[in-house]
């Protein structure tokens, strides 16, 4: 199962792409695996040097009863010190972000986070993007 983020490719220009671990307790794992989480509002933030994936909201796991996680609260990011100065690096010139494009499973089953980094589009980008995905369909179907 997968989580993605839609809106971000529309309402950003993504450059690169990182996979980093992600902190999770088991409730959170059993709801991901059913697909009840959302990524759509989250966003990824520096906090004393280390990153967090904040406003992420994964629902509570029905069988976890009293052992249940909070639904928005933040959680860590596992990065390697390259990964992470890159990140941070970017983040700190004007106009880039960093946001969760995607959670999935690896292999080995460990619940991993593709970052994007980017800028931000604007109206008249936007327009760009909508115009370019319209002539794509009508190529695919044949038409003019």
């Amino acid at each position: 199962m997968q989580i993605l983020n839609r809106k971000a490719h529309f309402n950003f220009a993504i450059e690169e792409e990182i996979e980093a671990g992600i902190m999770l307790l088991g409730s959170e794992v059993k709801s991901i695996r059913e697909g009840k989480a959302n990524i759509s509002e989250a966003y990824i933030a520096d906090i004393k040097g280390e990153l967090f994936l904040i406003n992420c909201n994964i629902s509570e796991y029905k069988g976890a009863n009293k052992f249940n996680h909070a639904p928005k609260r933040q959680r860590k990011l596992l990065l390697h010190k390259k990964q992470l100065d890159k990140i941070t690096g970017k983040m700190q010139v004007q106009g880039y972000s960093a946001l969760p494009m995607k959670i999935f499973f690896n292999k080995k089953n460990f619940a991993k986070v593709i970052v994007g980094i980017g800028r931000g589009k604007k109206l008249f980008d936007k327009r760009e993007s909508i115009k370019k995905r319209d002539e794509n369909r009508r190529a695919q179907r044949g038409e003019e």
